[in-house]
């Protein structure tokens, strides 16, 4: 079913996607202050976005359509997103999930 694209870029940015523009708008995860390498784009003066074009930016976004669609729509959180991404390899493990009490390591002094 297609999404108007004001509603898709707006979804994007409340996950933690910055835009910038170019021949296109151009969506980024940051997380942390650190970009991921994920990112998809809109074509300018796009009013409604397709089903195969939402496909494209599912992929390139690393879900499945029906994720991506929850993504944008807001069922998906941001830190369910995030969980999918490293559950899928496409992030660095939470240092904490190595931690069998669930504490981070503490931090030792520069010697």
């Amino acid at each position: 079913m297609p999404r108007d694209a004001k509603n898709v870029a707006a979804g994007l940015k409340v996950k933690g996607f910055l835009s910038h523009d170019g021949d296109h708008h151009f969506y980024r995860l940051f997380v942390d202050g650190k970009n991921t390498g994920i990112r998809t784009k809109i074509s300018h003066g796009e009013k409604e976005i397709g089903d195969n074009l939402l496909s494209q930016m599912a992929k390139q976004t690393k879900l499945v359509k029906k994720d991506f669609l929850d993504l944008v729509d807001c069922p998906l959180s941001v830190e369910d997103y995030l969980k999918k991404l490293r559950e899928g390899n496409h992030l660095p493990k939470d240092d904490a999930a190595v931690q069998t009490d669930g504490k981070k390591p503490p931090i030792k002094p520069a010697v």
